[in-house]
């Protein structure tokens, strides 16, 4: 049944998608990362079928923890699941996959860092900008929050994961400024031509200069040649049983040519 659109309507930090006419709603709520192009796919797919998508992008650890408990249809997490996130009735989805650029000032010269030189200023280890080739400069190292599925999938690229007591805890220095999303990062990096951060390849733009890992551009076409290695999948999870008819549908026309063509137009990697 086709409706008329009355846009999106954003509320604290959530997007309502066709709010007033619709009769099905289908609730997605999880990773910041990949609430932009959920955004974008909900917005779509509302304008021809009687249905209500609310997006909400609280990090990637509250998307799992919807899928578990059934308060939302779908969830969605940028990274992959830990062991004991996983169980037999939460079901997992690749919808996409996702470059993490590292990035830094549009000013400075550095244009090329290894991975080792990475894991090494998120370690605290590499501190002056001169150490890997720029100006004599204290490195502003910035992160994103415990919370966010971009940091984990990171930590786990550049081994920024130590053992404290058996217990896997991040690496990453203590002294790191940390940003509760890719916008906020991305604005502290932009306004300090000392800074470097890691945000969602979809989500650079000519406010950041995005840093080729061990000669490697970050693009669409190295990580699909296999050649830029700090990748991530963006995954909807749901729990067997939970979600609407509505809530499965959408995820079918997601993963159809055209919700995959939608995913490639915005920068990401379609998985068909």
């Amino acid at each position: 049944m086709k409706t008329k659109v009355i846009g999106a309507l954003a509320l604290a930090g959530s997007m309502v998608i066709n709010p007033a006419i619709a009769t099905e709603t289908v609730s997605v709520v999880g990773s910041n990362s990949v609430t932009p192009i959920m955004e974008v796919l909900g917005e779509t797919y509302a304008q021809s079928h009687d249905v209500t998508i609310e997006v909400q992008g609280p990090g990637s650890s509250a998307g799992v923890r919807a899928a578990h408990d059934g308060s939302s249809d779908l969830g969605m997490s940028s990274r992959d699941l830990k062991d004991s996130e996983k169980a037999d009735n939460i079901k997992e989805v690749v919808i996409a996959r996702d470059g993490i650029a590292v990035v830094a000032h549009t000013s400075n010269p550095v244009s090329n860092l290894s991975k080792e030189e990475v894991t090494k200023i998120y370690k605290g280890e590499i501190t002056n900008w001169k150490e890997v080739g720029g100006e004599d400069k204290p490195i502003v190292v910035a992160t994103r929050d415990t919370a966010s599925g971009t940091r984990g999938a990171f930590e786990d690229i550049m081994n920024l994961k130590m053992k404290v007591n058996d217990i896997s805890v991040s690496a990453i220095s203590q002294r790191a400024q940390v940003a509760s999303g890719n916008g906020q990062l991305k604005t502290i990096v932009a306004n300090n031509p000392f800074a470097i951060g890691y945000i969602s390849l979809g989500s650079v733009d000519g406010s950041v200069k995005p840093l080729s890992i061990d000669n490697h551009k970050p693009s669409v076409e190295a990580i699909q040649a296999g050649e830029y290695g700090v990748q991530r999948p963006f995954l909807v999870l749901y729990k067997e049983g939970r979600p609407s008819a509505e809530a499965l549908e959408f995820l079918k026309w997601i993963k159809s040519a055209e919700g995959q063509k939608i995913v490639a137009d915005k920068g990401y990697i379609a998985v068909n």
